[in-house]
């Protein structure tokens, strides 16, 4: 943890793990705590992450955002394989759990707190720590589980009655639910603002009992990984400035359709692709 006297308030928090990620080239960086702050960094935000890795683990791509880190003997680790049927991702560590005493006191004001977990990694009461934040969630990490050949299964988020009352927005993935639909409306009638993004069909937001739709620009596909992530913190930020989700997706389906077109951590948007994307327009039939 850095030293509570020099810690600075920050506009944009994200708690969750930094991740390694296993790849035919070798490890990279990865998770959507990693992904969401390079994000709130190109939008010229101040940008806090509380993480749990190993104390070895220094990656160049996130200097210049400040980090608050609880020592672990691992790092989470992932391997993902895409098949013509659908991802097969295995956990290969776990890095150790999170709470409040882990956040700096002075970043528990931040306007954003973006909670991300990959591997259950946050209780489900933190969401109740932030009264004058704009709380998010992007909640894959609890329904995720797995076996003792550490392959990631799903599981139904039992959890969610104790989160999503209480936060102003939740974006998840229908990958995340395994297309489950009654799942996604029970999550809808619990959440002010559910999105669910849709790969390259885009997403849909459910708001005020209304659910619109928002088509992205065709793009070539290179590699989805942290897309949703990318969606994800786009979306907050545009809400806490605009107060229109209608609007917040629109600009993040962009944002996040861009973000296919690059291989891992480059998929994050530059400062001038953000300042493209406000003006750009794209269809959102309400269906």
């Amino acid at each position: 943890m850095p030293d509570l006297a020099t810690i600075e308030p920050v506009d944009y928090l994200i708690i969750g793990h930094i991740t390694q990620d296993v790849t035919p080239a070798g490890l990279s960086l990865g998770g959507t705590a990693s992904y969401a702050a390079l994000t709130a960094r190109a939008f010229g935000l101040r940008v806090g992450i509380v993480t749990s890795c190993s104390p070895d683990l220094q990656p160049p791509e996130l200097n210049g955002i400040a980090i608050a880190r609880k020592p672990s003997p691992f790092t989470s680790t992932f391997r993902n394989t895409y098949t013509p049927t659908g991802r097969i991702q295995h956990i290969l560590h776990v890095a150790d759990l999170l709470s409040l005493e882990d956040v700096p006191p002075a970043w528990r004001s931040a306007p954003i707190v973006h909670l991300g977990p990959l591997a259950n990694e946050i209780p489900a009461n933190l969401v109740r720590a932030f009264p004058r934040s704009l709380v998010g969630v992007t909640p894959q990490g609890w329904m995720r589980a797995w076996d003792g050949d550490h392959i990631v299964s799903y599981r139904y988020w039992v959890e969610s009655d104790q989160v999503l009352p209480h936060v102003q927005s939740c974006v998840m993935s229908v990958e995340d639910v395994r297309g489950d639909e009654e799942a996604i409306s029970h999550f809808a009638a619990l959440a002010p603002i559910l999105v669910v993004t849709e790969g390259a069909a885009g997403s849909r937001v459910y708001w005020n009992g209304d659910v619109r739709f928002f088509r992205p620009p065709l793009t070539q596909e290179v590699d989805p990984v942290g897309a949703g992530d990318v969606f994800a913190a786009s979306f907050f930020i545009k809400l806490l400035q605009t107060r229109d989700p209608w609007e917040a997706a629109r600009f993040a389906t962009l944002v996040g359709a861009n973000s296919v077109t690059r291989v891992g951590i480059l998929g994050v948007p530059t400062p001038s692709e953000l300042r493209a994307y406000s003006t750009q327009i794209i269809a959102h039939p309400k269906q």
